[in-house]
């Protein structure tokens, strides 16, 4: 076994005991046997099997912070709160709002049989779980409410760049007007960066004791532009990388996605490109979506080219503000930094 499933294991196999303890509390306020099967299913069907990503970035940042192996139970607390942070109540209501088909290579989770609209309340208890997880494992800690308001601002956060996100790009009501890269810029900021890239460092400046508010200041200089960075290569991977490679068949042309892709195409093209645009985007039809697909990469559009510039200038920008950090004064380390970026930067999926 890889290192990296090796890791990805170890952190598995903490999920099994939270979601014991979930159904236990549960158990202990008398809920029916259906009830807890129910719950069972959701948390099983919805919380493992992604790529984990924000949860292991909690135990990596408390270890390069601490310096050395963490013991088992800190490893146990730091992974608890990565699986808080992959919960994915968003993503159960997020599916709903978009009428997804498939998340992960399963049906999303409303689309199962018998679910349908019980998935909102399913979201809710998957959140829920967060604050009776942080209440019974950090509630002695000097910390917990600091856990709790990263939590909550961070939910709220998401939910503004949610709602920024389905009002300017409904999937049944096309109007690219509504579209701008100053819009796309805070959907990303607010729905990916706090909750993806902020949170997961934060969590674990907070259990390893740093107080001082400008360090967390710091981290937020680097960690939302960032998170910016990850979601236009995510924009672009989504148009230009093979499906075999990515994973998947990229949707945003389809989907009428308010992406990095079509607001830069919106801001450079002529008057005959952008009605290309208008007449094409968001139409569930592959013919319309390959005529987008071509202007992209027309003149003076060239998504491919701005892409590479954006990619250089945004690796500089953020390893001068790494650089910038002083490691002793903030308690910083700037290897969380540069782990966090090599982990993304020219990513191919």
């Amino acid at each position: 076994m890889s290192d990296k499933a090796a890791k990805r294991a170890r952190f598995e196999g903490v999920f099994d005991t939270i979601a014991e303890e979930l159904l236990a509390y549960l158990k202990g306020e008398g809920m029916p046997a259906e009830a807890i099967e129910w719950y069972k299913k959701n948390l099983y069907h919805n919380v493992p099997g992604g790529k984990l990503n924000r949860g292991l970035s909690v135990v990596d940042t408390l270890e390069i912070m601490k310096g050395a192996a963490l013991t088992d139970d800190e490893y146990f607390h730091a992974a608890l709160l990565g699986w808080c942070i992959e919960l994915g109540f968003f993503l159960v209501s997020d599916d709903l709002m978009d009428a997804s088909i498939t998340r992960r290579g399963q049906p999303c989770w409303y689309r199962v049989p018998t679910v349908g609209n019980i998935a909102i309340n399913d979201s809710f208890m998957l959140e829920a779980a967060i604050y009776y997880l942080l209440k019974k494992h950090f509630r002695q800690q000097p910390y917990y409410v600091d856990l709790l308001e990263l939590f909550l601002e961070t939910t709220f956060q998401t939910e503004l760049g949610q709602l920024i996100d389905l009002i300017t790009a409904p999937e049944d009501n096309v109007d690219l007007s509504k579209f701008s890269l100053e819009k796309h810029h805070l959907i990303v900021v607010y729905k990916t960066a706090f909750y993806s890239f902020y949170l997961p460092v934060a969590l674990a400046m907070r259990v390893h004791g740093i107080k001082d508010e400008a360090a967390y200041k710091a981290a937020l200089d680097i960690l939302i532009p960032m998170g910016e960075y990850f979601q236009v290569q995510d924009d672009y991977l989504d148009a230009y990388a093979p499906p075999e490679v990515l994973g998947k068949i990229g949707t945003d042309i389809l989907d009428n996605k308010c992406s990095w892709n079509v607001n830069t195409a919106l801001k450079y093209a002529t008057a005959e490109q952008r009605q290309v645009l208008d007449d094409n985007y968001g139409k569930k039809d592959a013919e319309c979506e390959a005529r987008v697909k071509a202007l992209y990469s027309q003149e003076p559009i060239s998504i491919p080219a701005r892409f590479e510039k954006y990619e250089q200038e945004s690796y500089e920008r953020l390893n001068a503000l790494i650089n910038e950090i002083d490691e002793d004064k903030s308690g910083l380390k700037r290897e969380v930094f540069t782990s966090f970026l090599g982990k993304v930067y020219k990513r191919q999926k």
